[in-house]
């Protein structure tokens, strides 16, 4: 095969503004924010900052969209991915869409602080949307300014990556830039604002169409152009399942419900907590999108939540995901039902949903234990035990499928070893160690017994169950302090540490000699430090 070439030119972008050329567009070409009606997207450019520069990009997008190394090291590149000037072909909009918060109908929000640069299509053939994040003013920013600080946008954009090699269906992120401006932003909402350095992240995606998208044109009763937004959904996203109509409206809907479900499976699996799954951050396409407040668990504890926000009904808990996600979908349904006019199959659909996670979530499970294929005549109290048990004290999720990997199983009898030798390989995952009473540790046992009989069944050996255990249970996960560490360097001019993530997480199942620090459980300091434990939407 004759080599893909890189382009050491932005100008040499190959773009295809299908979104813009095909759907209805807003009249009006003044940029202030307001009531959008009658139109898809409104035209809009990003603001022009002072001194963008480029502080990482990720070397998989550049290769992805055909730029090369030397373009992406080049003044050019910081001044388009920050918004100063627009390469041949761009064509800038921000979308109109909106979206239940919380729970409830928040009307117009639409594309508030991001501008969509226009879709790409690659060497492969494969269509991908620019969209800056931080850009400025648009006509959907309400009372906001558009912009965004670095603190967000580094951890946006490592996260975006950090996702993808985690296997996690995700938007990605191709750069950071820093504006040479200050913002202005109340971390918490408490009356307390300061000037913090302003960033741009460039982001990276199939689509950014978003259940919001189809529902703020049902709710105003704007059918038209609710058909004209699904239709191009599918002719653009969906084209295997043929020509629109009632039919195939359905099946893109059992489609989105299943690839959603799929995408919640890994949330998690890693232990990912979204924070903020309202329907207008709720991705089309199944990928993970908006990462705003997000956390991974540290000990383990189903309720939790990184959103302050949220912290009195914890409606975006992580165990409460699946559940946040099926509402979501609902919420598509009724929005679509005018181009259907029948309840009972967008039922089915939704069924799929149930179905697939169900399935989905069993074989993860079974999978993150390292065993071949699920049995429900034992697995499933397998599965709810241990997660009792992780619950029970505190205990790193991370660490603990990590570290199961490691503990000598696969004997035909457990009953004459020593349990505290056994489970050895575990210490590391316990936060207070003083919880391991001997009830817990008489309980623990009886687990690793009933565990140690489904390895023997499947006939397994320490090897092969730690290879398989290893390639699903990551080491390395973008734990919020990390992320805290590299914004505080960052904020100093010092940028080594986003590198050396970024780096880190592109290889989150391997061993990474030299790496175990990032492998550790959450330090004391960081419990209840801002940006570590709790964070907001602004975050």
């Amino acid at each position: 095969m004759k080599p893909q070439q890189k382009s050491n030119s932005l100008d040499h972008l190959k773009f295809d503004n299908r979104f813009v050329s095909e759907l209805p567009g807003d009249q009006e070409t003044r940029n202030y924010p307001r009531q959008v009606l009658g139109a898809c997207y409104s035209k809009v450019s990003p603001t022009k900052v002072t001194k963008p520069t480029t502080v990482a990009y990720s070397k998989e997008i550049a290769d992805l969209l055909d730029i090369s190394e030397q373009a992406c090291k080049s003044n050019d590149f910081a001044q388009v991915f920050a918004g100063n000037r627009l390469a041949a072909g761009m064509e800038p909009f921000a979308m109109c869409y909106g979206g239940h918060q919380f729970g409830h109908w928040a009307g117009q929000l639409g594309d508030g602080r991001a501008i969509n640069l226009g879709d790409v299509i690659n060497q492969q053939g494969e269509r991908l949307a620019l969209q800056l994040k931080g850009a400025g003013l648009t006509p959907y920013s309400r009372a906001a300014d558009g912009l965004a600080v670095l603190r967000s946008s580094v951890r946006e954009f490592l996260c975006s990556e950090a996702m993808y090699h985690l296997g996690v269906p995700t938007t990605r992120a191709l750069s950071l830039a820093l504006t040479g401006e200050q913002v202005v932003r109340d971390m918490f909402y408490n009356g307390n604002p300061k000037a913090e350095p302003g960033a741009v992240v460039c982001r990276v995606a199939p689509s950014f169409i978003r259940f919001g998208n189809f529902q703020i044109f049902a709710a105003r009763r704007e059918l038209d152009l609710l058909k004209n937004i699904t239709d191009y959904t599918i002719n653009t996203h969906f084209p295997h399942l043929g020509k629109p109509s009632p039919d195939i409206y359905v099946a893109w809907f059992e489609e989105v419900c299943r690839t959603t479900a799929e995408m919640i499976v890994h949330w998690q699996r890693v232990g990912f907590v979204h924070g903020v799954m309202n329907t207008d951050n709720m991705s089309i396409l199944g990928l993970t999108i908006d990462y705003g407040p997000y956390g991974w668990l540290e000990n383990y504890d189903p309720d939790w939540t990184p959103n302050t926000t949220d912290k009195a009904e914890r409606r975006y808990r992580y165990s409460n995901q699946p559940a946040c996600a099926f509402w979501n979908l609902g919420q598509l349904a009724n929005a679509i039902y005018p181009l259907i006019g029948q309840v009972e199959p967008l039922q089915q659909a939704l069924n799929v949903f149930t179905l697939v996670f169900g399935e989905q979530w069993q074989l993860m499970m079974t999978g993150k234990l390292g065993l071949s294929h699920y049995d429900p005549d034992q697995d499933d109290e397998l599965h709810a035990e241990l997660l009792a048990l992780l619950e029970l004290v505190e205990t790193d999720m991370t660490i603990f499928f990590r570290q199961l990997a490691e503990v000598d199983l696969g004997k035909a009898d457990l009953q004459h070893i020593n349990i505290e030798a056994l489970i050895a390989p575990l210490a590391d995952a316990y936060y207070v160690p003083e919880q391991l009473t001997p009830d817990y540790m008489t309980r623990l046992a009886d687990w690793l017994t009933r565990y140690n009989r489904r390895i023997i069944q499947e006939g397994l050996s320490q090897e092969v169950r730690r290879e398989r255990m290893n390639c699903v249970n990551p080491k390395y996960v973008l734990r919020n302090y990390m992320a805290q560490l590299a914004i505080d360097k960052a904020e100093q001019g010092d940028f080594a540490m986003i590198a050396e993530l970024l780096e880190l997480l592109r290889r989150p199942y391997d061993e990474q000699p030299g790496k175990a620090q990032y492998a550790t459980k959450r330090p004391d300091w960081a419990r209840q430090r801002a940006g570590c434990s709790m964070l907001s939407c602004s975050s």
